[in-house]
């Protein structure tokens, strides 16, 4: 992949885990001169500036945050490579805005767990629906035929739920900021945010970080005998508002991952309708293997193109 004559850096640190495979961690030496790796996250952001020190180039998952302070306590860095996806600069644990103003390049990369994430929400909910595991939804059995359901954010992970539950027979709305002329032709139906909420059955938060659109109006909107499954990286709600409705509704149930769950275990895991699934539902051999080879494409093609 990579020339031999091209640049090197002096040193890349990656900060955590970063789910690369071994190989590709392997590869990291065709691109720096020294290469650091640590597994453990960081418990603070001295560790962070510490494991950075003078590196010119830090590889990161979506757990670790790069603040300013840091750029402004490791002044040696000039790339960035997040190991996740950069979906916008107001969800992302980087500080864009003050890594652009110090001529830093951030690359982050996308497409390349959601197919795992879609196999969860198929299984989990045809488990739940016709009680093949230790939970029933309902005293009957249900079949994902004709439930109604709701996606909030019908970007690619979305929509490729959409997509598949459709063909399994379920109807589909969706809520997005910007209509979606094209899942629109394929007969997913818009639906404003609150309609979206009353209407369906089991709803879907496929959204970036730190976006978080359900309040306690919109869960009161919800109400009972719902579904909620968050496919999003943390939260997309107000928890205390999470948690009455999981009070108040008993025939409720919120499904998430251990990425959807964030840091939000100690607050909701005494709640019997808290379905919580301990791992991450995009990471498979598979997806490890999209996620690395993305991640050194991003390094090949900033060392490339840097003089």
């Amino acid at each position: 992949m990579i020339d031999i004559k091209m640049k090197k850096f002096r040193k890349l640190v990656a900060v955590e885990n970063t789910l690369m495979n071994e190989t590709a961690i392997r590869q990291l030496s065709q691109y720096a001169q020294m290469v650091q790796i640590y597994d453990e996250r960081p418990e603070n952001e001295e560790e962070i500036i510490n494991r950075i020190g003078d590196a010119d180039a830090v590889l990161i998952s979506f757990k670790t945050p790069i603040t300013k302070a840091i750029f402004e306590a490791c002044p040696s860095i000039r790339y960035v490579g997040m190991c996740c996806t950069l979906y916008d600069e107001k969800s992302c644990n980087v500080d864009i805005m003050e890594a652009r103003r110090k001529g830093i390049t951030v690359m982050g990369i996308k497409d390349y767990g959601d197919e795992g994430v879609v196999e969860y929400a198929i299984s989990e909910l045809v488990r739940f629906l016709h009680g093949f595991g230790n939970r029933q939804w309902k005293p009957e059995k249900y079949e994902l035929t004709r439930r109604k359901m709701g996606i909030i954010g019908l970007g690619r992970t979305g929509r490729m739920l959409a997509d598949a539950f459709q063909f399994l027979g379920a109807e589909i709305s969706y809520y997005s900021r910007t209509r979606k002329p094209e899942a629109e032709q394929a007969g997913i139906v818009y639906r404003p945010l609150h309609d979206l909420l009353r209407y369906s059955e089991i709803v879907f938060t496929c959204l970036p970080r730190n976006t978080f659109l359900l309040k306690q109006e919109e869960f009161t909107l919800l109400g009972n005998d719902k579904i909620l499954m968050n496919t999003s990286i943390g939260p997309t709600f107000d928890m205390d508002a999470l948690k009455l409705w999981l009070k108040q509704n008993k025939n409720s149930f919120y499904f998430c991952d251990e990425t959807g769950m964030g840091t939000g275990f100690n607050e909701l895991s005494s709640y019997d309708n808290v379905i919580y699934t301990p791992v991450t539902a995009g990471k498979s051999v598979e997806s490890v293997e999209r996620l690395s080879q993305k991640v050194l494409a991003n390094i090949d093609s900033f060392l490339t193109q840097t003089v």
